[in-house]
């Protein structure tokens, strides 16, 4: 069974596609907010961008969780939005397949700011976009438009 990384900006559908997909699938899904630590999440919540070091043991945690279930397969949700973030997934689960939601910038901000109580600010939706970087030809994984219903996503993803 597979593993999946449901990538890309705040605001980009990630944990809806996520639940979504894990359900198809019949897998666990995770969602990449829970495994911040409090003070990621603080930092966030006051509009600062996480720097890469910030990141290091998020991402090696949703790692080690991929690897937990590397065989039973599972769907977790992570930005992913740097190669080398993408590279410490792979580092803890090689099978990994990325899943990218990409689109339109305004539809994301509209997404984000519409959400209550979440620590992801509007303010952040501009340093996602220019930290994102696409995935590349020799990583396994698909670019699908956000802006698609969450079943035509799913579908066009599982073919």
């Amino acid at each position: 069974m597979a593993l999946v990384v449901v990538m890309g900006v705040s605001g980009s559908g990630k944990t809806t596609v996520g639940v979504a997909l894990a359900e198809r699938m019949g897998v666990p899904f995770a969602d990449a907010d829970d495994f911040h630590s409090p003070g990621n999440v603080a930092k966030m919540r006051s509009g600062e961008p996480l720097t890469d070091v910030d990141r290091r043991p998020w991402l090696l945690t949703i790692g080690t969780w991929l690897a937990e279930h590397d065989g039973a397969g599972a769907v977790v949700t992570c930005s992913a939005l740097k190669r080398v973030y993408r590279d410490t997934l792979r580092e803890a689960a090689p099978t990994v397949t990325f899943l990218h939601l990409h689109g339109d910038r305004d539809i994301v901000r509209k997404r984000v700011g519409a959400r209550e109580g979440h620590f992801m600010p509007e303010s952040l939706v501009d340093s996602q976009y220019a930290d994102l970087e696409p995935l590349g030809p020799d990583e396994r994984g698909t670019v699908i438009d956000l802006a698609l219903p969450v079943d035509v996503i799913v579908d066009r993803f599982l073919e």
